[in-house]
Parts: structure tokens; sequence; C-alpha cells
């Protein structure tokens, strides 16, 4: 028996259980099927989902049960990305260890996913922070290693303290770290280990053209910050020395101009440049105070531009004066060489630098129609023009020039054209403790010696205590770093630095092909079967980071022989935010919703500060948490409303009405078929020719509706224009049935078909109600089996029929009309038709009849 109430956790339970018993999701390769590979980026385990987790997975899950009803087999797996600093600051402050904190967590969120109802195949789930993972990034970081993809260098590095690690160049955002946003990033100078990405900017770049199904805001910024740059290395002689110093510049049209240069404060060749001389204090003091400075202020247009001469010159190689060499702050060693040519008269940022430390300006570009002179410029001219004081070049046009300049270069052996990237290689060394070992040793004999293979696992030990200040334990514990050289035989130590957990991130989605397979990182033939995913979704935050560094993990491995594709996701989705209204009290800062009431602050009832709909955090308690909706509506309802408030790609703005909306539309639905159930179950087979003609309409509606919500899943991701046509449908359904005393059998069946195909096309948004309901109705599989239902194109057209439009009982037009509409649409229509106004002009319309819907006639 159907309960008449909608009880969600009772129905959810149950179909979760049978779900499960029923392996529903598990997936095994079928060559004979097509098959669909669905994911949505991992999670970190941090506790407890959130509500970016439920929109995000929820998104996932309607087209992964979508394209399985379609016929596709679908994989559709989850993991964990579990190594991290957050894992290891969570389990300082908790006073346990990484480990137990990164499972319980683990466990935890699996427990909160399952009752999402999401229809993940457990049988993949990986952690990476489990030997059985990391150890084949070992073994990919050694087979890099020996291909010159992964090698160690001194160099400066970005430096958070609070992390106490390193972080890469993706990692540090306008200065700050990544992950705390209140931390200023320095610069630290270290031996870091790095994997050779640079070697893969063409290919990713061009490839850029080759990813349709990317969202061209990704793409964008994926070009921008590979940076493909054209122009020309130049050497300039430092003078009184065989030191060279390397430039990059896109503008060798202005060399004649150049009248200093610029290094950065971290450029290696500085402090040889003025050792002993009598400014080498004053260049070590001012190193040291913009090595502290914010670097996304550094190359701020409103930061000051400053500068120290560094007591030495160099010869500008075209002119073979002596130009003197400054340390600017504006300058960044990761850019081009760490080196600029300052040509003042048409940069306005040497410009400016120029100006304020009393240095010549050399005009070597004039306008058409003005002359230029240096002593009378307020700012820098960076049009075109003719070239002047610059030699054999002059009267070029100087974007003529670009190519004569860099052959004339090459042919003194003074510089020659070349392409310079904004991409660096990616630093992966981190000063950590909870990460993948790095697999190297380091003997006194021998060198850098790479672990054996068959030595792998290079196992984290579990055992340690944490150190308070963050740093890691690895350095001071002697039975992780004490081995034997695997050459020599001899005493060697291990590398304490772990990897960036970007790397694990960077092939997961590989692993999930195949991650019981123990005779390698991929089974080859399982592999080439799923992969690449079809559609990956994620967050817009990833641009760059993750999806950059899967794309080069992607070409890595497939030059390895492991992978048959070079792109890892053929289509990406990227979601909007979670956003929700803040509250603040004058006195107590952010308010979490219970520390409000009436507009007052409960704690000391001051008025409460309404403010912008922010992404939740935290931090700003405007957090709401899935667990108490899911306790309060269930499942069902907070998949509906993430997908039913705002299309996938936009930012969601919380609103509490809205989950009470979709709640009491998933109600009405019950009713819908509690109510009717005995009719609904007793109904004859359809036959739409014969059914009553009030309900050819519905017969039309469902199929329109079937159109509409298949085309707005499968082309566009519009799950709330999908949704909204279902509640459409449910709502003419509703209409229909508040006649039903007078339905007839075969009327019955027009309706069986709506609710059918309702609940059908609702089942990947809310899976259990809908499985309940199916069941309810007389079907015994799982919607899941049920093939998605197909439109017929006949039932789409309309029915048409003629009416005649009367003015006093005479002819006056036609129109044709939808044979489905009732008298008083008819009737609007017809005075709408433009013929029948010309007849009844300015006179007034006493009344207006409508005849058995053939004929309409007005009388004035």
């Amino acid at each position: 028996m159907m309960q008449s109430k909608y009880e969600p956790e009772g129905v959810e339970s149950k179909w979760q259980r049978r779900w499960r018993a029923e392996g529903l999701f598990k997936v095994t390769e079928d060559m004979s099927r097509e098959k669909y590979y669905l994911l949505e980026m991992f999670p970190y385990p941090s506790g407890k989902i959130h509500m970016g987790h439920v929109r995000n997975y929820t998104i996932g899950d309607v087209v992964a049960r979508y394209k399985r009803m379609q016929g596709k087999n679908v994989i559709h797996p989850m993991g964990w990305d579990a190594f991290g600093l957050p894992a290891e600051n969570a389990a300082i402050e908790n006073g346990t260890h990484p480990a137990k904190w990164t499972y319980d967590n683990i466990s935890a969120m699996k427990r909160q996913l399952e009752r999402m109802g999401f229809s993940y195949d457990w049988d993949r789930e990986l952690a990476t922070c489990d030997p059985s993972y990391y150890r084949w990034e070992q073994l990919f970081f050694l087979e890099m290693y020996e291909r010159g993809l992964a090698y160690k260098k001194r160099t400066h590095v970005n430096w958070c303290e609070k992390c106490q690690t390193v972080l890469a160049n993706e990692q540090v955002e306008e200065g700050r770290c990544w992950r705390h946003s209140d931390k200023e990033v320095t610069i630290k100078e270290m031996d870091s280990w790095f994997l050779r990405i640079t070697r893969y900017a063409d290919e990713m770049l061009e490839f850029c053209e080759r990813l349709p199904g990317w969202p061209e805001r990704v793409l964008t910024m994926q070009k921008n910050w590979i940076g493909k740059s054209y122009g020309a290395l130049i050497r300039f002689p430092v003078a009184g020395s065989d030191e060279v110093i390397e430039v990059f510049t896109t503008r060798q049209d202005t060399l004649f101009g150049a009248t200093f240069l610029c290094l950065a404060p971290e450029h290696p060749l500085v402090k040889e440049l003025i050792r002993g001389l009598p400014q080498e204090r004053d260049v070590l003091s001012f190193i040291e105070r913009t090595l502290k400075m914010d670097r996304f202020m550094r190359t701020s247009d409103f930061t000051e531009k400053e500068g120290v001469f560094s007591g030495r010159n160099c010869l500008n190689p075209v002119t073979g004066e002596k130009i003197p060499i400054y340390i600017a702050n504006f300058v960044l060693f990761d850019y081009g060489t760490g080196a600029i040519m300052a040509v003042p008269t048409h940069d306005q940022r040497d410009f400016e630098f120029a100006r304020k430390y009393g240095l010549p300006l050399r005009v070597v570009i004039q306008p058409e129609g003005r002359t230029l002179h240096p002593e009378k410029m307020t700012e820098a001219y960076v049009g075109e023009g003719a070239l002047i004081n610059s030699g054999r070049f002059d009267g070029m046009r100087n974007t003529d020039a670009m190519e004569d300049i860099a052959d004339y270069l090459k042919s003194r052996g003074s510089g020659e054209k070349t392409v310079n990237y904004r991409l660096r290689d990616w630093g992966i060394s981190r000063q950590r403790y909870w990460g993948a070992p790095i697999p190297i040793v380091y003997c006194d004999k021998c060198g850098t010696v790479p672990v054996p293979k068959d030595q792998l696992p290079v196992v984290l030990p579990l055992e340690l205590q944490l150190r308070p200040n963050g740093g890691s334990p690895l350095p001071f514990e002697s039975s992780f770093y004490m081995t034997n050289c695997p050459i020599c035989g001899g005493p060697a130590r291990r590398e304490t630095d772990t990897m960036d957990t970007f790397v694990e991130s960077s092939w997961y989605f590989d692993r999930y092909a195949c991650p019981d397979y123990d005779k390698g990182p991929l089974d080859p033939e399982r592999v080439s079967y799923w992969m690449p995913v079809d559609q990956y979704i994620g967050g817009i935050e990833h641009a760059i980071l993750h999806l950059l560094y899967s794309r080069f993990f992607t070409r890595v491995l497939n030059d390895l022989g492991y992978l048959k594709v070079r792109e890892p996701f053929t289509n990406l989705l990227t979601q909007g935010m979670v956003c929700k209204e803040i509250e603040s009290c004058p006195t107590h800062g952010y308010l979490y919703p219970q520390e409000s009431t009436g507009g007052k602050c409960s704690r000391c009832g001051s008025d409460v500060i309404r403010g912008a709909s922010l992404k939740m955090s935290k931090s700003k308690k405007n957090v709401v948490d899935p667990q108490d909706l899911i306790d309060r509506y269930g499942a069902d309802t907070v998949r509906m409303f993430c997908l039913f408030a705002s299309p996938p790609e936009r930012d969601l703005e919380w609103n509490d009405k809205g989950v009470e909306g979709s709640f009491r539309f998933l109600h009405r639905l019950w009713r819908l078929v509690a109510d009717n159930r005995e009719q609904l179950i007793s109904s004859v087979p359809l036959d739409a020719d014969n059914a009553h003609e009030s309900l050819s309409g519905l017969h039309r509606k469902t199929h329109q509706t079937i159109k509409k919500v298949t085309e707005d899943i499968e082309n566009r991701f519009h799950f709330n224009t999908a949704i909204a046509a279902v509640m459409e449908l449910v709502n003419d359904i509703n209409r229909v049935i508040e006649k039903k005393d007078s339905l007839e059998a075969g009327d019955w069946a027009v309706v069986r078909e709506a609710v059918d195909a309702s609940v059908t096309l609702l089942s990947p948004v809310v899976p259990h109600i809908c499985d309940e309901l199916w069941e309810v109705l007389g079907n015994r599989a799982c919607l899941l089996s049920v093939p998605w239902p197909s439109y017929n194109e006949a039932a789409l057209k309309e029915e048409k029929r003629l009416v005649v439009l009367q003015v006093n009982g005479k002819v006056r037009s036609r129109i044709e009309v939808s044979a489905s509409l009732g008298d008083e649409e008819i009737k609007e229509l017809a005075l709408s038709d433009s013929r029948l106004k010309q007849f009844i002009g300015d006179r007034p319309v006493k009344k207006t009849v409508v005849v058995q819907k053939k004929l309409v006639n007005v009388v004035v």
C-alpha cells in the first residue's frame, strides 16, 4: 500500500539499500556498447560535504543517469584527493595524525555522498595517500627523470611562511598563498625539483584550438598563462667582464633607444656583479626589502617603480655605448630572462623610472606629423612611426624593421629571433610531511641517485610526530632519511621533500579505469577503453592549476606509452559558485543564521547589517549545512533545488523558499500518483487517436516535454528549464484529473502516459522518489535500467482548425487556431485579428459569441 504522505527519509533509505544490493552502479568494459566517462573533480576529504560539493556532484549524477538510460556504458567513479597541507594543519590543530584525520573524514564524507543517492561505482574508489596509488606516480617521476623531464636546481621560489612550504607560480594569487589569502608570499632561495612542463607548452597551446567542448573562458585563461610571445633574445656584454646579460624583448625595434638595463632582484648574476663594490651593501638591502614585497604589487601599475644602481655598466650591442645596470622592483626573474632593456621614450614604466633617477632618454620612433623631443616629453610614446637615431634602419617603419633588426643582431652574434613563454617549469618540491615522497637518494660518492623501480613505493612513514610549527618531521627522522646507495651500497640520504599534491590529481582519472591493477600503473586495455573522460565537471578556480597540469601529465604518460590519448577531457563544464547573503553585527562581525532573529543580533540586540551575496564560506558564516537540509527535506529535494535554481554555469543564489518550493512540488507529484493509483494501474493500453478530444492536448504536451527535457540535458545542461517543463506537464495532468469523474478508460491511458513520462524524465534529478513511484505504478525494474523515453514527431504537431470571423453576422476574416484552445482563447485571438479590427473600427463591442469553436461573431 502506498502512503498518502511523502516521507523522503523512508523512501530514500529503501532505494539506496536496493541499489547497493543489486550493484546497480557497478560497471565493466563492454566493447559492444558505447562508453561514456562522466567525472566530477574529486574532493579533498575535509570532513563534511558542502553545498558546492552537492551542486557539483548532483550535476554529474544527472548526466551519468541520463546517459545510462540512453543505453551507454557509463563509468561514474569517486575517490579522494587525500594528501596535502589542509590535513596536516588540521591534524596539528586537533592533536591527531594526518592519516587518521584523513581516513576518518573519508568515511564520514562517503556516508554523506551515499545519502545523496549519487550513482558512483564505489568499487573504483581510491585515495591518493594510499601507497598502492602513489607508488605509480613515483614510477612516473623516475621515468621522467630518465628522460630529462624531472630535474633539480637551485632557484628562487615562492615561500608561504604559514604553510612552511614552497608554492608553484600557479599557486600564488595576487601575491598571496592560494590557501591563505591573508598571507603574503615571499621569495626564498633553495634547491627544488621541477617537472619540465615547458617542453609541452607549444602543443598545449595549439590544442586549445582543438577543444570545442571546453568553455572559451577557460581556454583563454590557459592561453594567457602559457603566454607565448615572439621577439628576440639580445645579449648585452657587461663592461669590464666576460659576463653577458641576456634580455628577451618583443620590441627589438626600440633597441637603439635602450639607455639602461634592469635586473630582477632574484637574478643569479646580481650578487656576482656587485661583489666588492661600494654599492654592494645598498643593493643587498634593496634586494632584501623587495623580496618581502607582494609579487603582484611589484608589477602593479599602482606601485612606485624603484631601483638601485648596481655600480656596473653593460654595452648596448648596437650602439656600443655604456649603459648603467639597475636592480628594479618591477622586474621578475620568472618572466623572460629576469632582465629587461629599458627604453624610456617608448615604454611608460621605463619613462617613469628614468625620470625618477635622472637617466637619459633617446627617441627612436617619430610619429607621423609631429616631432618628439626627449626633454619635452611628459609620457612615453608607444605608437607606431618611422625609426630615427637607429643607424642603418633610419626611415623604416618600426613594425617593418622587426625582422631586419633581429637578422642584424644574429649576423653580429648579439642575438636572434626567439619565442618566449610566460609558463615556467612546474616546481613540485614541498617541505611538508603529508605527501608522496620523492624517490631520490643522495650519496657523497655517486651523487643524485634514483631509487630502483623494484624498491617502490618509498613509503611515507605513518608513526612520526608532527612538528608544532608545521615543518616536516622527515628531515629529522633518521629511520626515514638514512639509507644505502643503490649503486655503491654506501651510506646515503633520502630526499625529504614530498611532491606537490597536484601531481596526484594530474592522473587519478586514468587510474579509475583500473584501480585494482597491480602489474603496472595502468591496464592498457581498460584505460584504452575508458579514456578520455567524455565529460568533466568542476569549478572555474581550477582552470589553470589542475587542468593545465592534467593536460601536461596526459601527454607525458602518452609519450611513456601508458596512454593512447593526449588530451584527458573531451568536454568540460565549469559550474558556478553557491552564494548566500551575509549578515553581520557591528559588534560581533559575521553572524550565522541562528545568531540573527528578527533583524537583530541574538547576542547583543544590535541591528543586523545585510551584505552582498558571496560564495558560501565558514569564515563569513553564510554556510548552509547540506546534512541539515537532507534531514529536513530529503536528498531529492536538495538535488532538485541545486539544479532548478540556476543554470549550472552560473552562480546559485541560495534561497530557503526555493528549497521549500522544491519539496512542495515533490509532494504534489507524490499525491498525484497516490490519489489516482487505482485508475492509473488499471488503465487500458494507450490509443491516443481514440482518446477523448480534450486529452489530445495532454498527449501532445507529454511528447513536447520529452523533446524539451531531452534537448535541455543533451545540448545545454539546462536542468532548470528541463525541470520547469516537467512541472508544467504535472500541472496539466492535475488540471485533467480535476474532472476525473468524466474520464473514460482510454482517457486514463493518456494520463498514465503523461505520469510515466513525468516520473521517468525526473528520475535522473530525483531518483529515489521516482523509483518509488515507478514501482507503485506496477513496474519492477529501477528506472536507471529503463530506456530514456522517446518522443513521437507526429504527436508534436498541433491539430489546427479554421475559425470564421464575423462582424454583425457578416464574414470579415478567417484565422487558423490550435484545436485544443478554449472559447476564451479563441475569442482573444479573434479580437486581435488585424482584418477584423478594420471592420470594427472605433465602434464599441456589445458582445462576442463563439459557436462550437468554429465561428466567432462580434456584435457592434
